[in-house]
């Protein structure tokens, strides 16, 4: 009888064990650094959401978020990095609506941005714009690009943040409605292809606002329209795609957080609840309607449903689209 007793009470102990452990999860984290990994290059749309998030995030937590940028393959090489990190809590992944795209574009990824992650929250969601560098197209309205572009093919050129991201993505449904000829020119990041855009060494791009306010706004390119159904507040004077003519031109790029699939649920759970009381604060809002970006209420559950939902979107765009890789 004591036998058995003891081999119930060791059975109801291991059991325990896993609950107290998360429990202690949940108490102590985070007691050191926490890594957010971004699969793009410095300074570009990612880097300007992630970036303020990470340093509202430090205050709330009391400890310091390092954003780790891996570019390369379309934002694909840092999403796979970061399924393979520890599931231990300090490590994140910064993604976009680039990797609901991948799977339509990369058949052979290492990682299910559905499976391999769990959804922490969308963290922004700025529109498109089209921008151009005014000392290499003359065109001031979507009008005059199209006649510009029409007049003779593939002499313009459009940069992306890769093959297979919502920038290329954003350029080729541009062409099939507009009927145009446009070169792709693939960078490693949405920053490198806008530095490239100011220097003049590419034509144009369809970038997201986030990345592109600030250049627009110091009059280093040019804002032609903004590829969403409303004008937005932070530029009045910058037309919709509609309003210039351009009717179901209509593209945003959202950013979220996950976790490695694997991290303890009381940590999930927790990063939720701070990325929630984050997106509140006067400073991240304000920064978020500078650079274009409504302040989203989209996490846990619902989020990862939106996202297999963007997934079946964009594999109907690629395959209408005819959309190849062209390496890299």
């Amino acid at each position: 009888m004591r036998s058995a007793l003891r081999t119930l009470a060791l059975v109801g102990a291991f059991a325990v064990a896993p609950m107290i452990a998360s429990g202690a999860n949940a108490q102590s984290w985070p007691n050191r650094q926490i890594f957010f990994i971004v699969p793009f290059a410095a300074g570009g749309g990612t880097d300007a959401f992630a970036r303020p998030l990470a340093a509202q995030l430090d205050k709330q937590l009391n400890q310091r978020i390092l954003i780790e940028n891996r570019a390369g393959a379309g934002g694909t090489a840092g999403a796979a990095a970061a399924a393979k990190a520890t599931p231990d809590g300090y490590s994140f992944f910064v993604g976009a609506t680039h990797h609901a795209i991948a799977p339509a574009i990369y058949p052979k990824l290492t990682y299910d941005i559905l499976t391999d992650f769990a959804p922490i929250a969308m963290i922004s969601r700025p529109p498109h714009v089209i921008v151009v560098n005014p000392q290499k197209v003359a065109a001031k309205t979507l009008k005059d690009l199209v006649a510009e572009a029409s007049a003779e093919p593939g002499k313009l050129n459009y940069g992306s943040a890769g093959n297979g991201t919502t920038h290329h993505l954003a350029g080729e449904l541009f062409k099939m409605l507009t009927k145009t000829q446009i070169a792709h020119v693939p960078y490693r990041g949405a920053g490198p292809a806008l530095q490239d855009l100011i220097a003049g060494h590419i034509n144009m791009t369809f970038d997201g606002l986030g990345s592109s306010a600030a250049a627009i706004a110091a009059g280093q390119i040019r804002g032609i329209a903004v590829a969403a159904p409303a004008r937005v507040p932070a530029f009045p004077d910058l037309p919709t795609a509609k309003e210039s003519g351009l009717d179901g031109y209509d593209v945003a790029t959202w950013y979220a957080l996950w976790a490695p699939k694997g991290t303890p649920d009381d940590i999930v759970k927790r990063m939720r609840a701070e990325v929630a009381a984050a997106l509140k604060e006067t400073s991240i809002k304000d920064a978020w309607e500078r650079n274009g970006s409504d302040v989203p209420s989209l996490e846990g559950d619902a989020f990862g449903a939106f996202v297999a939902s963007e997934v079946e979107r964009w594999s109907k765009v690629v395959k209408s689209a005819g959309v190849k890789l062209e390496g890299g």
